[in-house]
């Protein structure tokens, strides 16, 4: 599952690191080691000491697990 143009267009901000863990459910800790095993959106740097992530990027990643979920659901009802 991929987001629209227009959705992608619509979620072009950066977001802090509250934000992200809000709209996933995740903490500080396992975003950063998901970053770490490439399987989370890389941060990028806004200042010397901020980073933030791209909203759309963050969205992607929602959506594609909630197609996983669906796909193994769809897979055990088989």
């Amino acid at each position: 599952m991929t987001l629209s143009k227009s959705q992608q267009t619509e979620n072009q901000r950066l977001i802090r690191r509250k934000e992200v863990q809000a709209k996933t459910g995740l903490g500080a800790s396992s975003i950063y080691a998901l970053m770490e095993q490439g399987k989370f959106p890389k941060a990028i740097n806004i200042s010397e000491r901020r980073v933030a992530w791209i909203e759309s990027e963050i969205d992607q990643w929602i959506y594609e697990r909630i197609a996983q979920h669906k796909a193994a659901i769809a897979t055990m009802e088989a």
